[in-house]
């Protein structure tokens, strides 16, 4: 802890390049390796463009396997209409989803979740993630909720019936009005996940803004006009890798009449007009929100 004294009053003073910062914040909260979340971000770098599924697949589950998670869940969430009131999500609903893991129970939970929510009947650990929501965070589960919460249904029916002890959630800003959720969870068998294993989680996807916004463009979700149907999904990931028409039309088994129905309606959807004008939005070209319900 003196070396680590050293390099905090160098890095207050200026003195301190980026490499000794990095090794400031690991020993400080002793966690792995920052090379291990540096192979992460390299990895997810090397994906094609319109690989969503894959890339996302390797995110979670590498990060599952780093902080001893069993599964993780991934929900792209938008702000939709005007701000009502009267409704506790202030317009914000889950809108694609997707688990590591999943599983009948599984599924059936969450649907029975977003339920409750169109009901406007939110449990604690919602209505605090909407009272965040526009900020990046990630917090343990029992930061979330009240102690009482975990006695309570919700905790029952979403997380014990599902062997899920404790997670970790995050959340991270697209645009002003969508944003991704993740929930990393942790089996009864387990202890409770730690402050340092938040905070390597963290440091891992504080470095992923662009990661994030390809994933939201992937899907449509809070960007294009609607979410893109699967086929669509498919015929976006041939035009981002450069194929033709026909060779996305064979690859997917249609005919190049079909195929070209979806590159319009794509198109349509992100509200471009060419190849190249698509290719901006995953070359950095700022994210507008869509305020279509």
């Amino acid at each position: 802890m003196q070396n680590t004294g050293i390099f905090l009053r160098e890095a207050r003073s200026g003195l301190c390049c980026s490499h000794c910062l990095n090794y400031v914040f690991f020993m400080l909260y002793d966690l792995p390796n920052s090379d291990e979340i540096y192979s992460v971000w390299d990895a997810l770098s090397d994906f094609d463009a319109g690989d969503i599924w894959a890339s996302r697949s390797y995110l979670l589950k590498t990060l599952c396997d780093l902080i001893d998670a069993q599964n993780a869940d991934w929900i792209g969430c938008v702000r939709l209409g005007a701000n009502d009131s009267r409704d506790p999500m202030k317009g914000w609903r889950p809108l694609t989803r997707s688990t590591l893991v999943p599983s009948k129970n599984t599924s059936q939970a969450i649907d029975e979740a977003f339920a409750q929510l169109e009901k406007g009947e939110p449990d604690i650990t919602t209505t605090r993630n909407v009272e965040l929501a526009g900020s990046f965070r990630v917090m343990l589960l029992n930061e979330l909720a009240t102690a009482e919460w975990f006695e309570g249904p919700s905790y029952q029916r979403f997380y014990r019936a599902l062997d899920r002890k404790d997670s970790i959630w995050a959340g991270i800003p697209i645009n002003q009005d969508a944003e991704i959720q993740i929930g990393f969870h942790r089996s009864f068998d387990k202890p409770d996940f730690s402050l340092q294993e938040r905070n390597f989680v963290s440091h891992a996807l504080r470095g992923l803004r662009w990661f994030f916004k390809h994933q939201m463009l992937g899907e449509g979700a809070g960007v294009a006009s609607s979410p893109l149907t699967a086929t669509e999904q498919t015929v976006l990931q041939g035009l981002l890798l450069g194929l033709t028409e026909k060779q996305i039309a064979e690859q997917s088994s249609q005919s190049p009449h079909t195929t070209h129905d979806h590159v319009k309606r794509i198109f349509r959807k992100y509200g471009v007009s060419s190849r190249s004008s698509l290719m901006a939005l995953w070359l950095g070209k700022e994210l507008k929100p869509n305020n279509n319900p």
